[in-house]
């Protein structure tokens, strides 16, 4: 279509006029409506992005206290935290290369864990020979250092349906995947890689990894990968080691995931059913002098219930997370989770959410120690801060610690921060 050069003037004086307002609007350090606390550098950061450069800069960190334990009249209190920079590349735009992107993260992590310091959920109180089997802060974990988490190059195939991802990640990426909105670790992300992490390494560290991925329909699709087992990268001083010596097999799993929009107000869901079998060896838990191979399975289902006064983006959403592990080789024989989170239930506060979980973690009968289950349950509520800050004050209770009926029966106050700079 041709248009008059005195149209062409108005578009052009417009269009900048419209981008020089959302420069401003976004530069804004502080602001609350950006999604970052440190705002558009002056314009640089959508000039980088518009370039193929997505920067990222996150933190988040969580505080435990013990409120109340059976046995136990001792308090204390712990903080763990993890910083997480990055930077993810469009390769199209940086390159040429058509539907490539990457992905480089690197994280560091610090504190204490009050599962590990407090006597009554470390197993002091009750003299029982094993603590916390959950963890009161998700954030603690795998080495208090610094690891190169992520390092991937991904290409799509075949109009989009085929999806090729190598490099260095981990499974929880793209299998068995879920939120990690709670602060109690048995109600967040990859369930496999708590109950089976002598293996399965969830972030942040990474192995020597590849993914494929094909799309059957837009909602359907099936993926099968293959990670190198390598128990060297749980070393703390090995965060950023790249070598394969100390290989020693390697985790495949397959997975199927359906993402439908449920009714008239397309209602999002998520529902995945996966395996995973492991070529290294592990002991045998019956005969500690044989070997076999791990395998187990999972099935995750998250979909939203209703929307809120028919706003699709609030509303009550259902979770269950069920896994199961193989009697010859696992300590956790199953685990099974469920919970809602109704996000926006406050007209005034849209942004804000609530939610109520627990968790079911039950012990392979075969360890022969006395061992049951043990329950974690968590509620908190998610204060919207700002659109680069969530505060999530929180309250857990532990039934049974470490499994043990005569275990300890805890309370725990919580608060998470989630940050974007």
């Amino acid at each position: 279509m041709h248009l008059s050069p005195k149209v062409k003037a108005v578009s052009v004086a417009l269009t900048a006029f419209l981008s020089g307002i959302a420069a401003a609007h976004a530069s804004d350090a502080f602001d609350a409506e950006s999604p970052r606390m440190l705002g558009d550098w002056n314009g640089q950061r959508t000039t980088l992005q518009k370039q193929g450069y997505d920067f990222s800069f996150g933190y988040t960190g969580e505080m435990a206290t013990l409120l109340n334990a059976k046995y136990a009249s001792s308090h204390g209190t712990e903080y763990a935290d993890q910083f997480a920079i990055g930077v993810h590349l469009d390769l199209e735009k940086i390159s040429g290369w058509k539907d490539t992107e990457a992905q480089i993260n690197i994280t560091e992590r610090n504190g204490h864990s009050l599962s590990n310091t407090s006597d009554a959920l470390n197993g002091q109180s009750t003299g029982v020979a094993s603590g916390h089997l959950s963890s009161t802060q998700e954030v603690w974990g795998r080495g208090q250092t610094w690891r190169l988490t992520d390092f991937w190059i991904k290409k799509k195939f075949l109009e989009q349906k085929l999806d090729i991802k190598v490099g260095r990640f981990g499974e929880g990426e793209d299998f068995n995947s879920f939120d990690c909105d709670f602060q109690n670790l048995a109600l967040c992300g990859s369930q496999v890689g708590n109950w089976v992490g002598d293996q399965w390494y969830n972030w942040p560290v990474s192995q020597w990894a590849a993914r494929v991925k094909y799309n059957v329909t837009p909602d359907v699709y099936a993926q099968v990968g293959i990670y190198e087992y390598n128990p060297e990268n749980l070393e703390r001083g090995k965060g950023f080691n790249l070598s394969t010596d100390g290989s020693n097999g390697a985790i495949i799993p397959a997975e199927l995931v359906w993402t439908p929009k449920v009714g008239e107000q397309k209602l999002p869901g998520e529902y995945r059913a996966g395996y995973y079998y492991s070529t290294a060896d592990a002991q045998e838990i019956s005969q500690p002098l044989q070997t076999s191979h791990k395998q187990g399975g999972w099935v995750v289902v998250k979909q939203q219930l209703i929307a809120h006064k028919g706003d699709a983006s609030r509303g009550l959403t259902g979770f269950v997370n069920l896994t199961v592990h193989d009697s010859d080789t696992n300590a956790v024989s199953d685990m099974q989770n469920l919970g809602l989170v109704y996000k926006g239930a406050i007209d005034s506060r849209p942004k804000d959410e609530i939610a109520v979980g627990v968790a079911r973690i039950n012990m392979n009968d075969g360890l022969n120690d006395q061992r049951s289950e043990e329950i974690d349950a968590e509620v908190y509520y998610g204060l919207h801060a700002t659109n680069w800050l969530t505060i999530r004050p929180n309250v857990q209770y532990i039934r049974h610690v470490g499994a043990y009926k005569n275990g300890e029966n805890a309370w725990v106050g919580g608060v998470k921060f989630q940050t974007a700079f």
